[in-house]
């Protein structure tokens, strides 16, 4: 009788050893995949080396531009006389000062072998009626406009002086001032930097972890894993988990690359277009994510049709015309065009953000953008999961979208 209270106590202490880890096991099993994926990528080389292939260019984007333009070193104008020497302070002053730098010479000879010898720009030398501009093989352009401009403005100063005139009655109702009716937040030239920068990160980030997410798919199914993973964890836990991880992965390249674009504008001295880029980046990473992971399920998907790798040329290309198609439109399109596109789910991800940069766009308008893109993407990932369920163990041959929505659930 002892024996058989004895062994019932051991069953009942055993049970509960066994039900518990499977239990807390499988609670959440997408995390199992989620970890997988983000384990396997941070050991993989090729990840690692494309991540740092982007933050050198990224890196090169904002500090060469930056060092080139913001070289404080003004040129140097040789000058043979006290006139000389005082239009190329109005030129310097016309610029913005800092540009242009006088330099002696004492004689026309002596100016000539200066610009030869590159130890200066230009000489600026009396001519017949006026002056001369003296360059080696070529003028820049900026150069000649500014010095025109400064012996004009001197030139008719005097002539006024002689007539009687002050300098005040001769430009009397001669200003020409700049209103701008819808002004951008940010200078034209670096609105369309920073513009063609966030359309190209979503571009190459998406396209780069889709075509990583579609090869995972496919090797898995080639070398059976996927068998033994379905029977072990749900279809959808696996999609899931795949779409999760590389999401957290794409998030965090992002962040690592914002991170080195900030560096670069705290050393090249340009802070100051962190005041207008960074709410714009706060909608950038909203728009992102609900981006990436509905494009994030096409790709799983696309893996799921395709039997071998050499199947992923045909099955992944709706995926790439999907991304082609809205960054060349944000990139390249008209204004009225961008605004369309704006609202169009996966092409607002990258258009908008643009727009909010180079003119003032009204909050409800980014706001209406991300409600009509979280419906898409409930509705892409949905239809996703229900592909990726019917075709992931379809290991026969290549499947077409077409076929795969035909395929009845089992």
């Amino acid at each position: 009788m002892s024996t058989q209270t004895q062994n019932k106590a051991n069953q009942e202490q055993a049970t509960p050893r066994k039900a518990t880890p499977r239990k807390e096991t499988l609670r959440h099993p997408w995390q199992l995949v989620a970890q997988r994926e983000i384990s396997t990528k941070l050991r993989d080389k090729t990840f690692i080396g494309s991540t740092a292939f982007m933050l050198i260019i990224v890196m090169a984007a904002v500090i060469i531009p930056a060092l080139i333009a913001g070289n404080n070193n003004p040129d140097k104008i040789a000058v043979l006389n006290d006139a000389g020497a005082k239009v190329v302070q109005t030129a310097d002053a016309i610029k913005g000062g800092e540009s242009y730098e006088v330099t002696r010479a004492e004689d026309p000879a002596a100016a000539e072998r200066m610009v030869v010898d590159g130890d200066v720009k230009a000489a600026l030398l009396p001519g017949d009626n006026g002056y001369v501009v003296l360059g080696d093989d070529r003028v820049d352009t900026d150069l000649q406009n500014s010095l025109r401009e400064a012996a004009v403005n001197l030139g008719m100063e005097q002539n006024a002086a002689q007539a009687g005139l002050t300098p005040e009655q001769l430009r009397a109702n001669t200003q020409v001032q700049e209103r701008l009716l819808n002004p951008g937040p940010l200078p034209e030239i670096v609105a369309d930097f920073v513009n063609i920068g966030l359309a190209l990160v979503f571009y190459m980030t998406a396209l780069g972890f889709g075509m990583m997410i579609a090869q995972s798919v496919v090797q898995e199914k080639e070398s059976r894993v996927v068998e033994i993973l379905a029977a072990a964890v749900p279809i959808r836990a696996l999609l899931w988990g795949k779409v999760i991880g590389n999401t957290v992965l794409a998030l965090s390249q992002i962040v690592v690359i914002a991170a080195a674009s900030l560096i670069g504008l705290l050393a090249t001295d340009r802070a100051d277009i962190l005041e207008v880029i960074a709410p714009v980046a706060g909608w950038f990473v909203v728009f992102f994510v609900l981006g990436f992971v509905a494009l994030a399920g096409l790709w799983a998907v696309a893996g799921s049709l395709a039997t071998r790798q050499e199947d992923l040329g045909s099955t992944t290309l709706p995926g790439q015309m999907i991304l082609m198609i809205p960054f060349f439109f944000s990139v390249f399109a008209g204004a009225e065009a961008k605004t369309v596109a704006s609202f169009i789910p996966i092409a607002s991800s990258m258009a908008m953000p643009g727009r909010m940069l180079t003119e003032n766009v009204p909050v409800w308008q980014p706001l209406l953008a991300i409600l009509v893109l979280l419906v898409a993407t409930v509705l892409i990932v949905r239809l996703g999961a229900r592909l990726y369920e019917r075709t992931l163990l379809q290991t026969g041959r290549r499947l077409g979208y077409r076929e795969a929505i035909a395929i009845k659930a089992s």
